[in-house]
């Protein structure tokens, strides 16, 4: 496939996602494996990456909102998809007519399902979500249990089928964190009392494990693991290493403009760099409107003309500079803001760490400007 000349590309390498996913199955023996593609697959692409993981081997797919899910739906992919964050107004009845599952955290959000779901002349697939201690979503330790009751009371009457059991963790990230035994273990209890009431069995998937407990805690992977962000190669938890995954996304861009200035020059708003001597500049076409911090002025590297070159003054919201010095440069000369590290040029964990961040937000922050680009 061609694509036009760009100011800059997103590549993403589909094989190298491909690997991720196979990678992380054999962490996770006789478990099934939901694949998190929410947020245009953290930046990668949401179709052309949950194809790419259901041929890996993946079986299932998880979205924040349905409106990625019948997105999923619309491309033809069939897998069963996981849908958790439903505020008011959500497109219920459209999310049990294309059989996209949904996540319920309180009586009224069940109640609000199946009343879809009678609408929609079908039963809705329910995953009952706990709070273990995160205090975010999920039902919270006192809810449970009506929680469950009235789930089984709507699975009854035969418009909910309860499917799934789920939690996430807090600080799976920060290994031997205290929490994380809490939160097994407030799980664990949780997973009794559903069912001892009657919403238990075989059928019923139990799952907790993000990308950070599938690499790290065996006892966390019961029936599914939900890996994120260790799919496109990013570690989740890096002072452990990168755990054999190889990051997706490439990062380019081309100089669109060169121009040699004097010493004691200011560069871009504020003069916050400002030349210690006669220099060329290149302007790199991306900026804060495409996902590049404004954080990165005078911080974040990149790669260019073999070397690795320092912002040079603020970030704009459409470009930045850099200094090469006396080095040779050329309008069209490619840039590498971030990549997999092989040819020396910053990766997107660098990036993450000089600006006191997650590689989460660096990849998902890349714009719609930027086209994203398969290889």
């Amino acid at each position: 496939m061609s694509f036009p000349m760009t100011p800059a590309e997103a590549r993403v390498d589909l094989s190298a996602i491909r690997e991720n996913v196979r990678q992380l199955a054999s962490h996770a023996p006789g478990a099934e494996m939901m694949v998190a593609v929410k947020a245009d697959a953290y930046g990668h692409g949401l179709v052309p990456v949950a194809r790419a993981c259901l041929e890996a081997g993946a079986g299932r797919l998880g979205t924040a909102y349905i409106r990625e899910a019948l997105e999923l739906r619309a491309a033809g992919i069939t897998a069963p998809i996981l849908a958790w964050i439903i505020p008011p107004g959500e497109p219920l009845e459209q999310a049990v007519g294309h059989d996209i599952e949904l996540s319920a955290s309180s009586v009224s959000m069940i109640d609000a399902i199946a009343d879809a779901a009678a609408e929609a002349g079908g039963a809705a697939r329910v995953h009952l979500k706990v709070d273990t201690g995160m205090s975010r979503g999920g039902a919270t330790a006192a809810e449970w249990a009506a929680l469950v009751q009235r789930a089984l009371r709507h699975q009854a009457e035969g418009v909910i089928e309860i499917v799934g059991l789920w939690s996430h963790f807090a600080c799976a990230d920060i290994p031997g964190d205290p929490s994380i035994a809490a939160q097994l273990a407030a799980f664990d209890e949780a997973l009794h009392i559903a069912e001892k009431a009657g919403a238990g069995g075989s059928h019923v998937i139990r799952h907790i494990a993000n990308s950070a407990a599938i690499l790290t805690l065996p006892q966390a992977r019961y029936d599914l693991v939900r890996p994120g962000i260790a799919t496109f190669g990013l570690s989740p938890v890096p002072r452990l290493g990168g755990f054999g995954l190889h990051p997706a996304m490439t990062l380019v861009a081309r100089i669109a403009l060169v121009k040699r200035v004097p010493a004691r020059s200011g560069v871009s708003y504020g003069h916050l760099y400002v030349t210690d001597r006669e220099t060329t500049l290149g302007l790199v076409p991306l900026g804060y409107a495409d996902g590049v911090l404004r954080h990165a002025t005078n911080v974040a590297e990149v790669m260019a003309g073999g070397r690795r070159r320092r912002i040079a003054g603020r970030v704009c919201m459409d470009q930045f500079m850099i200094d090469v010095g006396d080095d040779p440069l050329t309008e069209g000369d490619e840039v590498i803001l971030f990549g997999d590290g092989s040819r020396g040029e910053p990766t997107a964990q660098e990036w993450a760490d000089s600006l006191d961040t997650i590689t989460h937000e660096i990849v998902t922050r890349i714009g719609s400007r930027v086209p994203r680009v398969y290889r």
